[in-house]
């Protein structure tokens, strides 16, 4: 039998609150989402005026670093034609992301969910998403 460290609701909303103080201090909306450590979606929010497609991106960017156990940012370089995980993008019906702004959360270890945030240029999706692993990181303490 397993064991499995997960999120709860309340761990996602101390990652989105900090993800959400970094997008405002940098004045970007972002949309925001946290992930269980299976990649499915427990707390999700759309900041004000954030665009469209940005709603897909951010969920599918948890999913993506919960699934690999890898910031996205780190996929990109990788899935470019010649590479190892060349595709990758259009794995499981296009769900695997392989921009900026997805990352794993870790207690002692092991992956217990992700943040996914997308809205803002590559490296504020990664800023943000940052911050709120931070928030949570520091609740722990």
């Amino acid at each position: 039998m397993l064991t499995i460290k997960r999120l709860d609701t309340d761990d996602a909303h101390i990652i989105v609150a900090a993800a959400r103080a970094k997008a405002q201090e940098i004045g970007v909306p972002m949309c925001i989402a946290v992930t269980d450590e299976s990649g499915n979606l427990i707390v999700f929010e759309r900041m004000n005026d954030t665009k469209l497609t940005s709603i897909n991106l951010a969920i599918d960017k948890g999913y993506t670093a919960a699934g690999v156990k890898k910031g996205t940012h780190l996929l990109g370089e990788v899935s470019q034609p010649g590479k190892p995980a060349y595709g990758l993008s259009s794995t499981l019906g296009g769900r695997m992301v392989v921009l900026a702004g997805g990352l794993p959360v870790m207690v002692d270890g092991e992956v217990v969910g992700s943040i996914g945030v997308s809205a803002g240029s590559p490296s504020q999706d990664l800023e943000v998403a940052e911050a709120g692993v931070q928030g949570f990181t520091e609740s722990l303490k």
